[in-house]
């Protein structure tokens, strides 16, 4: 009895250590633009190259989309006030996998681009 107590305890104990992802890292850059300005392109480029938006509130810069094919792509944004521009934070996920943070890099260029401050 006792070692179908422990086998069962342990086959759990790795379910749920495969169950577990790595925390999601995010990638940031500061645009000289107003934050609405800013999370309107950024929503708007995020349809453009084919993310359904789910979630966005301007109210609280934050917006999250996905790519509706498979490994489904997600993108969590968030802009903030900062200085007399604003911040923008993004993570990615694929699947249930982070993706490492410098893999943004080509869209925060485009949002860059897209707001006409890129150098």
């Amino acid at each position: 009895m006792m070692i179908r107590h422990w086998l069962l305890i342990s086959l759990l104990s790795g379910l749920a250590g495969c169950a577990t992802t790595a925390p999601l890292e995010t990638r940031e850059l500061f645009y000289a633009t107003a934050p609405e300005e800013t999370f309107r392109e950024a929503v708007e480029l995020m349809v453009e190259q084919g993310y359904v938006v789910r979630h966005a509130d301007i109210s609280l810069g934050r917006a999250e989309a996905s790519l509706a094919r498979w490994p489904e792509y997600r993108l969590q944004l968030q802009v903030s006030e900062e200085r007399s521009g604003s911040r923008v934070s993004v993570s990615a996920l694929r699947g249930n996998q982070p993706l490492p943070p410098y893999v943004l890099d080509p869209w925060l260029v485009s949002l860059q681009s897209k707001l006409g401050v890129a150098p």
